[in-house]
């Protein structure tokens, strides 16, 4: 096994064994792959994966998982993985979308490069091949133009229980059918008046190998190739010969597909017959789909999202599309390692949504720099300290890496503390600012509260103190004052004002679309709340993108769109600890 990097960022630990690599490696042993040439006449590489998206949507989490797989496991053999879009349905697919699907995948941290030649294809780019090998099946009496309407063909296919029965046209001459998909080519005909089927059998236990469409007419303007074509190949006939002209060696694909799979086999079966592809020929293998909880992944459920306005867009931080995640905060490197923890097998099952967010945890503590920010302010007045001057504090970027040196912030006579943080007659347990108890102002000062200021009803509108000037952090006199409560504070002369969206699961169900039910009634009322906050003065600086730790809020990042040099606004990625439902 190889860990070179030739889709991707280098692994440098191999990654846990599943049933896949099991496949790979006895095929590597077996050398099952090995005297392949391409049409170069150049050796190809004994893995080749490919991750086949079709442009009609935004990517969501769950093809991360799949990105994750085709690509590292391509990178870990010493393979490449193609990126393929499949471009076959005119009527859904867009430019925009072969954009951003190109861009996520990159930011996932792959590429589709092998040596110096990019492995970027499209299913558009083999229509003509495609509508050859159809032509191939028709003369070879396995394929025939149906002219049955969608309804009786829909009734004539029966069910689980039911045979289906043999269309009228089943044994049209292969001529006529011939002269028929020619003339749909050519468009004559109407979208629906015929359809281009494969001859298997009608009386299959398997649904997909009742005579399954494999051409169909569509009077619809491609994204790629215009109007060219009127007759397009449907997914489960063009998906096996993109994988065969390609020399995919390993098409790695979700469990709903399993059954699919001797259809797959049987059209490269016969087209290996007619001498348009040698053996051995590409083999499915199917995995489990990664079914995350407190989200919904339908493509059609996450375009009503956006189209009802439930959510501000694609890259909304509480979509769990791979720009929304994004743009939340969350890391290539998170996303990475909740993929390999939740593993690859064949067996579905549910994965909490707190295995995501501890992923990114655990990447954020190592990386995110610190700072501190007052989400809900409450003026704090230091009654004693010198009206007009100030103290310059220091804390560590990194408190786990002191190579990364110090920040520095001052303390003044008003600064901005958290409402919660003072209470006029404290429950029991409450170590904070109450009248006569007294508090360290972390990084700063011990101060003993006084009271409060309150409006006409009864609000609180300041709480006083007075501070010890012999008790500073970091100062020897700081040892002589023992205190329980620590706060966090931002002067409030110089702290820089900032929106802070504090994002949380856009439901409140984990199963919000199980079982037929309308997703939209388990919409979680608390998955957005905007605040003015003030944070410390060096945040001024951060960059859009940029993430950080909030003490004691969480994880934070610079909104990549909206935020601003000196204008920062910020999203909550995730809390400091899993507190949902607790």
């Amino acid at each position: 096994m190889s860990n070179d990097s030739k889709n991707g960022s280098t692994n440098p630990t191999p990654a846990p064994s599943n049933f896949l690599r099991g496949i790979i490696e006895a095929d590597l042993a077996a050398g099952k792959h090995e005297k392949r040439v391409g049409k170069d006449g150049q050796p190809l590489p004994t893995v080749i994966t490919r991750f086949p998206p079709e442009p009609n949507g935004y990517l969501h989490i769950g093809h991360a998982k799949s990105i994750c797989l085709n690509f590292g496991l391509a990178r870990d053999y010493a393979g490449r993985c193609n990126l393929r879009f499949d471009d076959t349905n005119p009527t859904k697919e867009e430019q925009e979308y072969v954009d951003t699907i190109i861009d996520s995948v990159k930011w996932l941290g792959f590429d589709w490069k092998d040596g110096n030649k990019e492995h970027l294809y499209f299913a558009s780019d083999y229509f003509d091949q495609l509508y050859a090998m159809a032509e191939y099946l028709i003369n070879k009496g396995l394929a025939y133009v149906d002219s049955q309407s969608a309804e009786d063909m829909a009734k004539n296919r029966g069910n689980f229980g039911e045979p289906g029965k043999n269309s009228p046209f089943r044994d049209r001459p292969a001529a006529e059918s011939l002269d028929l998909f020619r003339r749909m080519k050519a468009g004559e005909f109407e979208d629906g008046a015929h359809i281009l089927r494969a001859k298997i059998d009608m009386a299959s236990p398997n649904m997909n190998l009742r005579d399954p469409a494999i051409y169909r007419i569509r009077h619809a303007h491609h994204h790629r190739t215009g109007d060219k074509w009127c007759v397009y190949p449907m997914y489960d006939y063009a998906h096996p010969i993109e994988d065969a002209i390609e020399n995919i060696t390993h098409s790695v694909c979700t469990l709903e597909f399993q059954d699919h799979r001797p259809f797959y086999d049987w059209v490269l079966e016969h087209l290996a017959e007619g001498g348009f592809f040698a053996k051995p020929l590409p083999h499915q293998y199917e995995f489990s789909r990664l079914n995350l909880t407190y989200i919904v992944t339908s493509k059609r459920k996450l375009r009503q999202l956006v189209e009802e306005n439930i959510v501000e867009g694609w890259d909304d931080p509480r979509m769990p599309t791979i720009v929304g995640m994004r743009r939340r905060g969350y890391t290539p490197e998170a996303i990475q390692l909740m993929c390999e923890r939740t593993g690859v097998t064949k067996s579905d099952g549910w994965i909490d949504y707190s295995v995501l967010e501890g992923a990114l945890r655990e990447d954020l503590d190592e990386k995110a720099p610190r700072a501190i920010a007052v989400l809900r302010p409450l003026k704090l007045i230091i009654d004693n300290f010198p009206e007009g001057e100030t103290v310059e504090c220091s804390a560590p970027i990194h408190p786990h890496h002191p190579e990364r040196g110090n920040r520095t912030f001052p303390i003044s006579r008003e600064l901005w503390i958290e409402q919660e943080d003072y209470m006029e007659v404290p429950s029991k347990g409450y170590f904070r600012l109450f009248p006569g108890n007294k508090v360290r102002l972390r990084y700063g000062y011990v101060v003993e509260c006084t009271g409060a200021d309150k409006d006409a009803d009864g609000n609180i509108t300041a709480v006083h103190c007075t501070y010890f000037p012999d008790s500073k952090s970091g100062t020897e006199g700081s040892a002589n004052y023992k205190v329980k409560g620590n706060l966090h504070w931002v002067s409030a002369t110089h702290a820089l004002q900032a929106e802070v969206r504090l994002y949380d699961r856009l439901f409140s169900d984990p199963h919000p679309d199980a079982g037929g039910k309308d997703f939209k009634l388990a919409l979680n009322p608390n998955s957005k709340e905007v605040v003015q906050a003030f944070v410390e003065p060096g945040v001024a600086a951060v960059q859009p993108d940029e993430k950080l730790q909030f003490e004691r809020h969480g994880y934070f990042v610079a909104d990549r769109v909206d935020s601003k040099a000196g204008k920062p606004v910020f999203n909550r990625a995730v809390t400091l600890k899993d507190g949902w439902g607790k």
